[in-house]
Formats: structure tokens, sequence, C-alpha cells
């Protein structure tokens, strides 16, 4: 069953139309991967779902409801968080700070409870919410390092540190922008072993990614975008010898 919907979806920006009456459905519990060329519309695509953009026409759906037009906090309240092209950390912050900043959606105390941080229930959340922030860096294999400054940590535990604050969100899908972009290969493969582990928690994974490596070895789907317009749609096998994807990737003439 389909956790998100996307119809006939479609937004310009004065004359340019950046992504065209794109139509693709995200199955429940799968790991689904968006691919294209630069400038494909692939990021425009993300910010479509999460409210950073409103669609021209068309309409998006997480389970069943209609998300489009609505503001990004009450998009990722209802259970979508994501990651970004590039890294977006506060850097001066210790790694656990870090994560608890994606937990407020889940906090119930308000900015009175925050001046009278010692009563009792308002302690007992904050304990709450930081076992839960230490639960989201050991699903990333960070928790070793919670209270190290945010900068101190090398560019793949950065990319991983994002993930686990969008964790921390308690998502039913996550949206992954290019979640191996500047990575060794080495740190991919960590990458790769702990998406698959966030998958087996049952949660909907939705990915943005041009290493053709790390997509072939990790998605159930994949759909394809070329200027806006989506080309191909199947799993990776299908993918991988569908001669418009080629084209797309390599130019007319192109061969297998």
């Amino acid at each position: 069953m389909a956790i998100l919907t996307l119809d006939n979806v479609t937004i310009r920006f004065g004359g340019l139309v950046a992504v065209d009456k794109v139509n693709l459905a995200v199955e429940e519990g799968n790991i689904q991967a968006l691919i294209g060329p630069n400038g494909a519309g692939k990021s425009t695509l993300f910010n479509l779902i999460t409210g950073i953009y409103t669609p021209t026409e068309g309409e998006i759906r997480f389970d069943g409801a209609v998300i489009s037009g609505r503001q990004t906090h009450q998009i990722a309240a209802l259970g979508i968080g994501r990651t970004f092209q590039n890294i977006r950390l506060f850097n001066e912050l210790p790694v656990i700070e870090n994560v608890l900043i994606g937990a407020h959606t889940r906090g119930k105390w308000d900015l009175l409870g925050s001046i009278l941080r010692p009563t009792p229930w308002v302690k007992r959340e904050e304990e709450q919410l930081l076992d839960w922030a230490m639960e989201c860096l050991d699903r990333v294999d960070l928790a070793g390092k919670a209270w190290e400054v945010a900068s101190n940590l090398s560019y793949g535990e950065q990319r991983r540190l994002e993930i686990a604050r969008a964790l921390a969100l308690k998502p039913r899908i996550l949206l992954l922008d290019e979640p191996a972009a500047g990575m060794n290969p080495f740190e991919k493969q960590v990458l790769m072993e702990i998406v698959q582990k966030i998958r087996q928690t049952g949660m909907t994974v939705f990915l943005v990614e041009h290493d053709m490596k790390f997509v072939m070895g990790i998605s159930d789907q994949i759909a394809v975008l070329d200027y806006g317009v989506k080309i191909a749609e199947g799993k990776p096998e299908e993918v991988r010898v569908n001669p418009q994807v080629i084209e797309a990737y390599l130019g007319k003439g192109a061969k297998q």
C-alpha cells in the first residue's frame, strides 16, 4: 500500500517547468529511489513533498491525506522527516543536542514549561527525549560520540548525524537527499547498512542519489526524472537497462 502519492504534480517558476505532471507512489516499507541527471528536478520534488514549495498543479497525499499546500512544520509533524543535499548542522553544539533539535515536535511542554523546568513532568519528558536521541544516534553508529562537538565529526559522520536528527522526529517516511554525496567507498558501505537497518524497523525510505552502485544495491523501486518529467520507473534491474534512462545519462547513441 502506498504511503506517499503524487498525482500530476507540477511546479513552474515563471516560464520554467521544473517538475512536470509527475505521478509517483511510494509503497510503505520500501526503499524508493529517485534518480536523474543534474537539474532533473529531484530536490525540487523533495521540496514539494515537504512543503518548501507548493505545487502549481496536482496533489500530494501522505497516508491518504492531502498535504500539498500545508506548512513545513505541519508536514513534519505528520511523520515526514528529511535531510538536505548540503550538511546543515549546528556545528558548535554537541552531537546529542543536534539530534534533540530534531525531536522538538515530539515535546509537549511549551514556553511555560521551559521556565518551570524543575517541574517533575518537564524533567521526565527531557529525560525521555534524551533517551530517544541516544537511540537515534545508536541507529547511525554515533552513540559513542554523543557529547562531542558536531564540527569534530568526520564528513561521513556528519552525514549520519543529519539522518539521526531526522529520525528523532519519529517519521513514518524518511527522505534522504543525496545522503552518500562526498563519501568514500567505506563510508558509503556503512551508510548502506544503516539505511537497510532503518528500513528493517518498518520505516519507509525515499532517497535521491547520484551514486548508481549505491542506488542499485539498496533500492526496491527506482523512478527516473529528466527535465522534470518521469521517464522510467521499476525495479533496479529494469531501470538499469531502460533505453530512455541510458540516453538521459549518456546521451543519444549510447550503448549498453
